[in-house]
């Protein structure tokens, strides 16, 4: 069994250390059920989570949160832009607005949500937020190398994070490689691929878990960590939380790291971030809460 004080951390590359696994929120918008899950999750021994203004949660969140009586000091409380049109002026009143439906003083990892809109502006509202000591460290979502690479030249601050979709069918092994060249942590979303392609009877992961005794997703979460990418999976099962918290206890060999990789699709399970008409219903896409 995991405890609190043995769970992993990384070293952003402004020396913040980041749990290595946390509690992601993501499609859990019903307020008593997330409030109740994330709850869980800090009871279950986690202590990062994940939630972004899209997710319309942020507010659940921060009263389990507030609930959990966890020193603040304690937990790693990530969220995330959407994308605003106006760049520099709305970035500063979304924080805002994020940090009072979080009920926090301070937030300890700010991500640009998707790599559309004003990005520049934005992120040099994030520059100052970090700079007032308001965000611990900031960060983009979503983010191409091209784009990446951009935003770093063309910036006072190098992002410490870019959370993109990994799983075994998405692997992001020269994403990877790139992202460590420039001090930039890779962090997983959707680290199970949701369940797509019948990833939880694929027969390379079930013989990897049956050697190992453990469940098939303990062990994507145990190859992700091993290659030091952080994952926030989700459940809203207190007894899967557990499970997936118990993922650092056990070692892949060489041989099942190399057949977990041969999984590696090179694509996308999900939509292509390049897609015009994704770009369109992503950048037309706007919250239910207004910006004041």
């Amino acid at each position: 069994m995991i405890t609190t004080d043995q769970v992993k951390t990384v070293v952003l590359n402004n020396g913040v250390e980041m749990p290595i696994i946390g509690f992601g929120v993501f499609q859990i918008p019903d307020g008593n059920q997330c409030e109740s899950v994330v709850v869980d999750a800090l009871e279950t021994g986690y202590r990062m989570i994940d939630t972004a203004a899209s997710y319309q949660n942020e507010e659940y969140v921060g009263k389990a949160i507030k609930k959990s009586g966890i020193d603040r000091k304690d937990l790693f409380i990530t969220t995330k832009l959407w994308i605003q049109k106006n760049g520099f002026d709305d970035t500063l009143k979304a924080f805002e607005a994020s940090m009072k439906k979080l009920q926090l003083d301070y937030l300890d990892l700010y991500l640009i949500h998707q790599p559309y809109g004003d990005v520049y502006g934005e992120w040099r509202a994030m520059e100052k937020l970090y700079n007032e000591g308001r965000i611990r460290a900031i960060g983009v979502s979503n983010f191409h190398p091209d784009r990446l690479m951009d935003l770093i030249v063309n910036s006072e601050i190098a992002p410490a994070v870019n959370q993109v979709e990994t799983h075994p069918f998405q692997q992001q092994v020269s994403n990877q490689s790139f992202l460590t060249s420039l001090g930039v942590q890779l962090e997983s979303w959707a680290p199970f691929a949701e369940g797509k392609n019948d990833i939880f009877s694929n027969v390379v992961l079930s013989k990897i878990a049956a050697k190992h005794q453990k469940t098939i997703a303990q062990v994507i979460l145990r190859w992700l960590t091993q290659r030091e990418i952080v994952v926030i999976p989700k459940s809203v099962r207190k007894d899967r939380m557990t499970e997936n918290l118990n993922c650092l206890d056990f070692v892949l060999n060489d041989e099942e790291m190399e057949a977990i990789g041969n999984l590696d699709t090179k694509s996308s399970s999900f939509f292509d971030h390049r897609d015009p008409n994704m770009v369109k219903w992503l950048g037309e896409r706007t919250l239910n809460d207004k910006i004041d």
